[in-house]
């Protein structure tokens, strides 16, 4: 059993890299940066957070922005699904998805508009761009850049 294990373990995989499936996840966004997603939010662009408790905890939180964990984010946002939010009831919703830094975010806003919502995309920086542009936050224990 142990030599089937180590075969797995050394052999050349024909997926893509994670470097990959987020380039091409990207190249389908038009990602905002923290002061676009702000005017984005204020033209009524649903701010969605998607870290985990812990790190809100730790880093602070963008006020108003809607906690959506990474783990149920489609099936809130998803028009069809029995769980989706009130708000999500239309393909054309506006969505902008961050996370601590913009990576994770990047991919789940794919996801969204996998799930056609076209007008889906990221926080490019995510939690941390936004802050260091001054943007209002609230909460936290660590800082930023210093």
């Amino acid at each position: 059993m142990s030599g089937v294990t180590q075969d797995l373990g050394t052999r050349q995989s024909s997926g893509r890299s994670i470097d990959a499936i987020l380039a091409e996840a990207r190249s389908r966004l038009r990602r905002l940066d923290a002061d676009e997603a702000r005017l984005a939010a204020a033209e009524g662009a649903v701010l969605v957070d998607i870290r985990p408790a812990a790190q809100r905890a730790d880093e602070g939180e963008i006020p108003d922005a809607l906690v959506i964990e990474r783990n149920v984010l489609e099936w809130r946002f998803d028009p069809r699904s029995d769980a989706r939010l009130d708000i999500a009831d239309r393909f054309d919703l506006p969505v902008v998805v961050f996370c601590s830094e913009g990576y994770t975010s990047s991919l789940a806003a794919a996801a969204l508009q996998d799930l056609g919502l076209h007008r889906a995309t990221d926080l490019a920086g995510g939690f941390h761009a936004w802050k260091a542009a001054g943007h209002p936050v609230r909460g936290g224990v660590t800082t930023l850049g210093g």
